[in-house]
C-alpha cells in the first residue's frame, strides 16, 4: 500500500494513550514509506499524526472542504492540500487517492467516514481494506454493534469480517497488507440491469 487514508478525531481526547498511538501510527507509516491522505487538519489526532510524518519528511496529503478551511484549522506544512467544494466531494477524492483506510479514535465525522468505506467494499465498488485502530478498547462497543446487526439479520458475518480490528499499530497494518476482499455481488450491477 503506498498512500492510506487516516479517519481520527480533530479533538486529542481525555487519554494520552489515544495520542501516543497515533504518533506510533505516523511512525509505522514514515518507516515502511505510506503516504497518509487526510481531512487536512492540525489540531487533535489529525494534527499530531500528520506533524508525526511532516517532522519525518513523509508524504502527507490534506483533502479538505473550502467550508472548512480557515487558519484555526487547515494544516498549513503537509506535502499537499487539495480543496474540495463538498463534504461529499472530499471522500470521493480520499477514496481515489487512498490504498486503504484506517480509522482511529474520533467523533461523528470518523465513523461516518469508516463506514462509508466499509459500505464501498460491501457493494463491491471497492475492494480496499479497512481496519480499526482498537486503542484502549475505544471500539469496543461499536463492534458489539456490528455483532447485534448480525444476530438481528441487518449485516452478513462476511460483510463484518471486512472490518480489520487491532490494538497494534503494526498488527494492524500486516492485516491491512495481506488483506484479501471477499467475492462481492455487485449489487449496482443487478439494480441497473
Amino acid at each position: 500500500m503506498k498512500k492510506i487514508a487516516v479517519f481520527c478525531g480533530s479533538s486529542l481526547g481525555f487519554n494520552e494513550i489515544y495520542k501516543n498511538d497515533a504518533i506510533k501510527l505516523g511512525n509505522h507509516f514514515v518507516e515502511n514509506s505510506i503516504g497518509m491522505v487526510y481531512g487536512g487538519g492540525k489540531i487533535g489526532m489529525m494534527g499530531i499524526l500528520a506533524d508525526t510524518i511532516i517532522q519525518q519528511n513523509g508524504e502527507v496529503i490534506g483533502v479538505i472542504p473550502g467550508l472548512l478551511r480557515h487558519e484555526e484549522v487547515a494544516h498549513t506544512e503537509i506535502t499537499e492540500m487539495i480543496v474540495t467544494k463538498t463534504m461529499s466531494k472530499r471522500k470521493v477524492k480520499i477514496s481515489k487517492l487512498a490504498d486503504g483506510y484506517i480509522a482511529l479514535p474520533g467523533g461523528f465525522g470518523t465513523l461516518d467516514e469508516i463506514f462509508e468505506a466499509l459500505t464501498l467494499g460491501q457493494l463491491g465498488i471497492e475492494s480496499k481494506p479497512v481496519g480499526i485502530l482498537n486503542t484502549n478498547g475505544f471500539f469496543n462497543h461499536l463492534i458489539k454493534q456490528l455483532d447485534v446487526m448480525v444476530t438481528e439479520g441487518y449485516l452478513k458475518q462476511s460483510n463484518k469480517e471486512m472490518l480489520i480490528v487491532s490494538d497494534s499499530v503494526d498488527e494492524l497494518c500486516t492485516l491491512m497488507l495481506n488483506y484479501k476482499a471477499p467475492e462481492m455481488t455487485k449489487i449496482i450491477n443487478k439494480v441497473v440491469k
